[in-house]
């Protein structure tokens, strides 16, 4: 049974409250707030799944080189309320997941966690020179200096559908709004024709730029106190725990690398339950996802764990370009 088309009627229905709501703050009828800080909105225009922490780590590498940079967060399920700052002894149950694991890869920048995005950036402000908002594209109650939307390859936005027919949160016209666009998660022998053809069909406006990025794999694995080459793995029958939006190109990736392993498969931001922590515990030998870690690491009590860390790679070596629009946009901001 096609259900896309008995919910499709739903979709339109959300489409116009979402439609209406922007269009509320595109004539200003609805506040906007822009700030003194610069502040860089991260977000996509699906549920979940485009890259948007590897996005936001790649920004924070190379912008704490000459700023002080801050990334702000609602914290996902997180159990706390109200603005919060992450430290690295932090839980993901009271700061989020995301926001711990960037905070433990950079200890010296400022990670924060409020709902209130406006409220968040306020009391930010005088600590950071540069802001990221993590996930934020819906959120326009903040008028950011620039806007970077990420959209993953094997599901293209100009190919989906309005929740709940599919897993837009706004129209596709919504990408109007975004400055740089890039493309995530693309295979690794992409046509470079195939790249153009996405481009063109996305039709975008002058001012407007486009990248296209790959998930690329850390050579080692991190435990608790040790770090092991991937190549360790080999030979070694393992346990791969995901839970996360989309584990396929993990799953590929590890397959490729003639891996044996079998696959336990959770939710997105799955909270596991004591049950499943003590059929975890049995497991031999366990790898998974960074962010999974960040939950996993204080519940699951044995050496043999580990986590495989990921990071965006440009493709078509246009990094340096990359970069140099994100400093570019930035500095024509702060001078303004």
């Amino acid at each position: 049974m096609n259900f896309r088309k008995f919910l499709y009627p739903f979709s339109i229905l959300y489409d116009g409250v979402t439609s209406l709501r922007n269009y509320a703050y595109d004539k200003g009828w609805k506040e906007s707030t822009e700030f003194e800080v610069p502040v860089i909105c991260v977000g996509n225009l699906s549920v979940g799944g485009t890259g948007k922490s590897p996005m936001v780590e790649l920004l924070v590498q190379f912008l704490k080189e000459d700023y002080k940079v801050a990334v702000l967060s609602r914290g996902y399920k997180r159990k706390s309320k109200g603005f919060l700052k992450v430290t690295e002894s932090a839980t993901s149950e009271m700061v989020g997941d995301e926001p711990l694991q960037i905070k433990r890869k950079f200890p010296e920048i400022t990670v924060a966690v409020c709902a209130n995005r406006r409220e968040g950036i306020q009391k930010l402000q005088g600590k950071a020179e540069v802001i990221l908002l993590d996930d934020a594209f819906q959120h326009r109650k903040v008028k950011p200096a620039f806007s970077i939307l990420l959209t993953a390859f094997d599901s293209l936005f100009i190919e989906d559908y309005l929740l709940p027919a599919g897993n837009l949160r706004e129209s596709r016209r919504g990408a109007y709004r975004a400055d740089i666009i890039v493309v995530t998660k693309c295979p690794d022998r992409v046509p470079y024709a195939k790249l153009q053809e996405i481009q063109f069909r996305m039709q975008l406006d002058p001012e407007q730029s486009i990248y296209f990025s790959r998930i690329g794999y850390d050579p080692f694995i991190y435990g608790k106190t040790e770090q092991l080459p991937l190549d360790y793995l080999k030979g070694k029958p393992f346990t791969l725990i995901t839970g996360i939006a989309k584990p396929q190109p993990l799953v590929n990736f590890l397959k490729g690398k003639k891996f044996e392993f079998q696959h336990k498969r959770f939710p997105d931001h799955h909270h596991f339950s004591d049950s499943e922590i003590n059929t975890l515990q049995r497991e031999e030998l366990i790898l998974t996802t960074e962010k999974d870690f960040q939950r996993l690491s204080h519940r699951i009590q044995k050496k043999a764990f580990y986590f495989l860390p990921i990071k965006t790679e440009i493709l078509h070596e246009r990094e340096a370009a990359f970069k140099k629009e994100v400093l570019n946009r930035l500095e024509y901001y702060r001078k303004f």
